[in-house]
């Protein structure tokens, strides 16, 4: 499992936001961390701003954003949501890092979690990648709000 100290956790969102981040620390405990970084320092509208960040970042270092790769809006919004809900249940005083390291320890840290969710055919769909779709396997604890559907 992936560690960041608070200043990590701070780096890491900021590289992202400034498109400074090399590809290969772009890994799933990188887009966790930076997210919750960005939910806790700017949450508000942060699902209509977190794909234009995401798909200019995948841009920036080489990537493209189209039906096979890049940005996922289904993925994108969900975890953002499990994000926002875990944020929500930390303790106010946590820092940072230490609340990277909780959010890495549970399911969300799995890159197979929204496999509980989703059947790998609709979350790897065209229509998923490009929009919202419902789960079809399980309800989310979290869902997004219905601006991001």
């Amino acid at each position: 499992m992936t560690a960041y100290s608070k200043d990590d956790v701070a780096r890491l969102a900021e590289r992202l936001l400034d498109r400074s981040l090399p590809k290969a620390e772009w890994t799933h405990a990188a887009h966790l961390t930076a997210t919750l970084r960005l939910v806790r320092i700017r949450d508000e509208g942060l699902e209509r701003d977190l794909p234009g960040i995401i798909r200019a970042y995948n841009e920036a270092v080489g990537g493209v954003n189209d039906d096979a790769s890049g940005y996922h809006e289904t993925i994108t919004q969900a975890y953002l949501a499990a994000i926002r809900g875990f944020v929500a249940a930390l303790p106010a005083n946590l820092d940072d890092g230490e609340a990277a390291g909780r959010l890495l320890a549970t399911p969300l840290g799995d890159k197979a979690w929204p496999l509980a969710f989703w059947s790998r055919e609709r979350l790897f769909s065209v229509a998923a990648r490009r929009g919202w779709m419902e789960p079809d396997l399980a309800p989310l604890e979290h869902a997004p709000p219905e601006s991001a559907r």
